[in-house]
């Protein structure tokens, strides 16, 4: 597979003279056309490659979304080999670039769904999944009523610019020990697909959870939400020291930073806080 470069000769995803990995965040509001979301999947990825993305993450339920969730998500749920990974696959391909999605899978024996996250990688489809551990059963919502939860698996990892990517959804980040585990397993940068639904706070939550998953952690989280009016949006890149590097406010748009492992290495050197904690994670 040959790798795409710019006038300059920099290999695509990377930033010039700084050997860091270009990943973007795709902020949209995904709805009931998937025609539609396809083609702002296309147009936003475009645009995160010729800002510099080598990776780029898109929304929790990018495939298919209405704002209450009704029978319709079982009609439209797709397997994971479907006509949506299909195209994301032809997608990725074309442009040279990972990209990470989340999308309704069909389940079968029964109506309800999984909420899925998928990686896709350049010659190679599918890499990585992830089925949201943790259900919005919260707020006044029941995403359990229409979807079941993941089983919980050893994380799946893919390598993308020299670092090694896990994958998470949404809620999850409520749980400091999804992204604990998922590190544990190897991962260098979490990538965090959202529908993070509005409300008195919550604006607030999503920006400190996030952060926190990463400080913690000394990771970077790549973390891609809807844009309102339904989702809060301001979707965002922390880095393992806890700085936001990219954000997108309210807007359909894509933001992009530059990770590497030297500013991993670095900020552990400073912040030893993985090899000097004591208690490990099991699950319940």
């Amino acid at each position: 597979m040959s790798t795409e470069t710019d006038a300059a000769g920099t290999p695509a995803g990377s930033a010039p003279g700084t050997g860091g990995f270009g990943i973007a965040i795709a902020q949209f509001a995904p709805g009931a056309d998937a025609a539609a979301n396809l083609a702002e999947i296309t147009r936003l990825a475009e645009l995160a490659v010729a800002r510099g993305a080598g990776l780029v993450v898109f929304p929790e339920y990018s495939s298919y979304f209405t704002p209450q969730p009704d029978a319709s998500w079982y009609q439209r749920s797709e397997h994971v080999d479907g006509v949506f990974t299909a195209a994301l696959a032809a997608l990725v391909d074309r442009l040279d670039v990972h990209v990470v999605a989340g999308m309704i899978e069909r389940v079968e024996g029964g109506e309800r769904v999984a909420n899925t996250v998928v990686a896709l990688a350049p010659g190679a489809g599918v890499v990585a999944t992830y089925r949201k551990l943790h259900l919005y059963d919260a707020f006044g919502q029941r995403e359990s009523d229409w979807v079941v939860p993941g089983v919980i698996e050893e994380p799946e990892l893919f390598e993308a610019g020299g670092l090694r990517f896990g994958l998470q959804t949404c809620y999850d980040a409520r749980f400091p020990e999804v992204t604990r585990r998922i590190v544990d397993a190897g991962a260098e940068v979490v990538c965090m697909p959202a529908e993070w639904v509005r409300g008195p706070l919550k604006e607030a939550h999503w920006r400190v959870l996030t952060t926190a998953r990463a400080l913690e952690n000394t990771v970077y989280v790549a973390a891609a939400d809807h844009a309102p009016p339904v989702g809060a949006g301001n979707s965002m890149i922390v880095d393992p020291m806890g700085v936001e590097l990219a954000t997108v406010g309210e807007t359909i748009d894509v933001a992009v930073a530059w990770v590497s492992a030297e500013r991993i290495a670095a900020v552990r050197r400073v912040n030893p806080a993985l090899a000097l904690r004591r208690f490990g994670i099991v699950p319940r």
